[in-house]
């Protein structure tokens, strides 16, 4: 199952230092979105050398982003895509629809859509290559529950995710995505991987897209998993870390702001 790259598509590699992508999940209004985006773009962080930040918005919010953002230092993009194109799929958002609002990344794979709506790494892959086509940057996210850390089965977990998108991919897509390893255990529940568990698994990813091709062992890999100002010094020092995705803190802009301080070179 393959694809062409649209032209727009871009490679978002870890030698540009630290990618930060806050999910707002279904949290937003107008007015206190414009309330958060405003204090973002107040801070010379976002335009400091060495990070790259963005927000996934509910896609209602897409065109206040666009309106909002477009030029500015902040990226957006969105949670979600339809692995369908178009069609009699009530309900579904496409890929095109949302690269028409100028977004940058969606997100594929999370593991509240995984939960929640039964979505199966078959699909993800779909997905991401359907983000491919619309020259954005699919986020793909993998991550094992508490019961399968206990079992040992970590690895295994994330092996069979992130290789049923790698085998949907040539090596030139590979290329274009992000990674995200996001511990089911640690999101929203104030638990987080200690940075040496965190490195532990993100290497093994590396190690994954090593075996895709040369060029896509600069993908980024993102934790995700309760990441906060008081935590993301450390885990984005890991050598394997690439930055964060990031949930409850990008809510505020003052903890989004450290968060992103945090990834700038030191």
């Amino acid at each position: 199952m393959t694809s062409a790259i649209a032209a727009s598509a871009r490679t978002i590699s870890r030698k540009a230092g630290k990618l930060v992508v806050g999910n707002w999940k279904l949290h937003g209004s107008l007015a206190g979105n414009e309330a958060l985006l405003g204090g973002l773009l107040a801070s010379p962080v976002l335009s400091a050398p060495g990070v790259t930040a963005a927000v996934c918005v509910p896609f209602p919010y897409l065109a206040q982003c666009q309106a909002r953002l477009s030029g500015q230092a902040l990226g957006y993009g969105a949670q979600d895509v339809s692995a369908q194109v178009s069609g009699a799929f009530s309900g579904e958002v496409a890929a095109p629809m949302i690269a028409e609002f100028g977004a940058q990344f969606v997100i594929v794979g999370h593991s509240e859509r995984r939960q929640y709506h039964g979505e199966t790494d078959a699909g993800v892959a779909a997905k991401a290559l359907r983000v491919l086509d619309a020259g954005m940057t699919p986020i793909v996210c993998v991550g094992e529950t508490l019961a399968e850390r206990e079992a040992g089965d970590t690895k295994a977990v994330v092996t069979r995710q992130l290789d049923t998108v790698l085998a949907a991919l040539t090596a030139e897509q590979a290329v274009k995505i992000v990674v995200a390893y996001e511990p089911v255990w640690a999101i929203g529940t104030g638990k987080t991987a200690t940075s040496a568990e965190a490195q532990e698994v993100h290497a093994h990813l590396r190690a994954m897209l090593r075996a895709k091709g040369e060029a896509v062992e600069d993908v980024a890999v993102l934790y995700g998993g309760s990441v906060k100002p008081d935590n993301a010094v450390e885990l984005f020092a890991m050598p394997d870390v690439d930055g964060g995705l990031i949930g409850g803190a990008a809510l505020k802009a003052a903890d989004f702001l450290a968060i992103c301080e945090a990834g700038l070179p030191r």
